[in-house]
């Protein structure tokens, strides 16, 4: 852990802290202010679908401007963001949050880029460490996000008014944390410069494949599953006390790893860890089915949480086999456009299927996704034993 890590790390903290914050609260409010019930997470849509819509800007100016300024110009529209949902939650403007959340995925679509910069800033020889060990800073997020929520709630006459004051705070923060990393130099192009192969051919690798496959699913399964517990929790009438406590070890499981996935990967190899995480959220599943008390969501989240922290790890690790330093860019910005695209439709459907069908049917329709991300990582485990040079 470099001195560069550290201030990602605490900068991936602070991007947490906003993540859990906004799915903690914004299907509360939006469900306030909807028009009608199964809009309620229509914010929450909006936050992925603002990070979906951005991840071709953000390349662009990541190549453009590089890492840091790019990084900033995230935290910027995180700061303004904030402060918009803040005005909406106090004239009571179901739209106007929705379009300050789509503007926040533009911050979003950035900080999903934080665990690739870990890579660069570390020794070539521990990478899957480094990546592991800054999405680690995602504890902050798991111990600040659930509290601040909870402890804002009613600081304002409007509810949780204070609690997006406070993120737009915590972007200026994190901006402070991002003036002081140093970042590879961006590499001169010119006109004869190598941009590395056209995305169709880094899609023909299997390894690509299943590495944006396994973030894309775990993402979605991940978020389906978080964005509808509050509503879920709510429904069967208990506290937002309990919703934060639920969402404190959620975040915990998917960010307490980072300490020794790395280490896994590392010793047992990345589709073996890939494959605990597709078990983890199979069990997650089987928990939550079981029954809608307090220790059955806590227990769920928790387990969704670890699984999450492996597949996405090991996605983001197995991607860096799939392309040179100068194709990064294009594949990491195709990566994360897939993973928000799923994210936003996981987030729509389960502001739906919680209001019109039930918690039970949502999660029997999270293990689809499951079960493929099961199967790619089958299919490319009897690729690289067929053709081992090729994957």
């Amino acid at each position: 852990m470099n001195r560069n890590l550290w201030l990602l790390a605490l900068a991936q903290g602070l991007f947490l802290t906003n993540n859990v914050v906004f799915i903690g609260i914004n299907g509360l409010v939006g469900l306030a202010l909807a028009p009608v019930g199964w809009m309620a997470t229509l914010p929450v849509t909006g936050y992925v679908v603002g990070g979906a819509l951005s991840t071709g800007l953000v390349a662009q100016s990541q190549m453009r401007w590089g890492r840091r300024t790019s990084f900033q110009l995230g935290l910027l529209m995180a700061f303004i963001s904030a402060l918009l949902c803040a005005w909406a939650s106090v004239i009571g403007s179901f739209w106007l949050l929705v379009v300050a959340t789509v503007l926040a995925g533009y911050y979003s679509a950035n900080g999903q880029l934080y665990r690739f910069a870990a890579a660069e800033v570390a020794d070539k020889t521990a990478k899957e460490k480094a990546v592991s060990l800054v999405l680690a800073g995602g504890l902050l997020g798991a111990v600040v996000g659930p509290n601040l929520a909870a402890y804002t709630r009613n600081l304002t006459s409007t509810p949780f008014t204070a609690a997006y004051l406070t993120l737009a705070v915590a972007a200026l923060l994190s901006m402070v944390v991002m003036a002081q990393m140093q970042f590879p130099p961006v590499p001169k192009r010119t006109s004869n410069s190598d941009t590395g192969r056209p995305m169709s051919e880094i899609w023909r690798q299997p390894v690509f494949v299943v590495a944006t496959l396994g973030a894309a699913l775990g993402y979605a399964v991940m978020n389906l599953l978080m964005a509808a517990t509050p509503l879920a929790m709510q429904v069967c009438g208990m506290s937002f006390e309990n919703i934060a406590w639920v969402l404190e070890w959620h975040v915990l499981g998917m960010f307490a790893p980072g300490f020794f996935t790395g280490h896994l990967i590392k010793r047992f190899g990345v589709l073996r860890i890939m494959g605990i995480g597709v078990l983890l959220n199979l069990v997650c599943i089987a928990v939550a089915l079981n029954g809608e008390d307090l220790t059955h969501f806590t227990v769920a989240l928790f387990v969704l949480g670890v699984g999450w922290n492996f597949l996405f790890t090991g996605s983001t690790t197995l991607s860096l086999e799939a392309y040179t330093p100068a194709e990064k860019d294009k594949a990491q910005g195709a990566i994360n456009f897939f993973t928000f695209l799923l994210m936003a439709l996981s987030s729509f459907a389960s502001g739906a299927l919680i209001n019109t069908q039930s918690w039970a049917w949502l999660n029997i329709g999270a293990a689809v996704p499951v079960v493929i991300t099961g199967a790619g990582l089958w299919w490319l485990s009897l690729q690289r034993v067929t053709k081992p040079r090729a994957a």
